[in-house]
């Protein structure tokens, strides 16, 4: 499990929490990501907004200190699991939609983040975490394909979010990013060349985050999603960091044996 090193993962994922928190705060309501609209109008929902930007600040202060990272960990994973089962009826009523199943995995992700920063930091190793953190890892890798149908299902609009600047067109890119995340996923959930497909759907979201996401708030400030996706953003590439470093870590205590 994971005991020495610094691993930028967590600390990502956790900051992304913290700016999830700071724009739910900021917008007295929920991202679009975040859908506690799913539960339609009802009372007192400021209320709810506040609780779950509460969280995700306290979780994603925790996660960054080895000493309180398991309890930063549960906090996120419990609160993106919540995000993620509200999509579950949005999914029942209309299964065709690949848009729900979209949003599910993108929490359910994060989910999978927080999962295996719990299990690597356990006292020990005992073989209930090692399989936690393993359930994480094939639950990322199920995640990732999810994003690769999205984009596919949804080509058009993939490339409507690249830059027309980008050379050589932004169809081009939109069709090349989905392949790449097929290739991910595959290499993931085979184990083959995993470490180097880790890192660079890391390096990739990244580029995500760079390029797509970061000029949007200079572009239109007053838009809720043109912060919440930078976050949104920034934690998937959290939750990838973090599986490149399980993986790492893996690969490290493997040649130390």
């Amino acid at each position: 499990m994971e005991k020495a090193g610094v691993y930028l993962g967590r600390r990502v994922y956790g900051l992304a929490a913290v700016a999830f928190g700071i724009i739910t705060l900021a917008w007295h309501d929920f991202n679009n990501w975040q859908q506690i609209r799913a539960l339609g109008n009802i009372h007192h929902r400021e209320i709810l907004a506040y609780t779950a930007a509460a969280i995700e600040i306290f979780g994603g202060v925790a996660i960054q200190q080895n000493r309180t990272a398991r309890v930063g960990a549960f906090a996120l994973g419990s609160i993106y699991l919540i995000f993620a089962f509200l999509w579950v009826p949005h999914i029942v009523a209309d299964p065709r939609v690949f848009d729900r199943w979209g949003n599910f995995f993108e929490q359910f992700s994060l989910v999978s983040g927080a999962m295996i920063v719990y299990a690597s930091l356990s006292p020990g190793n005992s073989e209930r975490s090692a399989t936690a953190a393993r359930f994480g890892y094939i639950f990322f890798g199920i995640c990732v394909i999810s994003f690769t149908l999205e984009q596919l299902f949804y080509l058009s609009g993939t490339a409507s979010f690249v830059p027309r600047w980008i050379p050589p067109g932004q169809m081009f890119w939109a069709v090349t990013t989905t392949v790449a995340l097929a290739l991910a996923s595959i290499a993931l959930l085979s184990g083959r060349s995993a470490l180097l497909a880790s890192r660079l759907l890391t390096v990739m979201l990244v580029g995500f985050g760079l390029l797509v996401w970061l000029p949007a708030p200079f572009v239109d400030p007053h838009k809720i999603i043109s912060w919440a996706g930078n976050a949104q953003n920034l934690a998937i590439t959290g939750a990838a960091w973090i599986v490149s470093d399980f993986l790492g870590q893996k690969q490290f205590t493997s040649m130390g044996n």
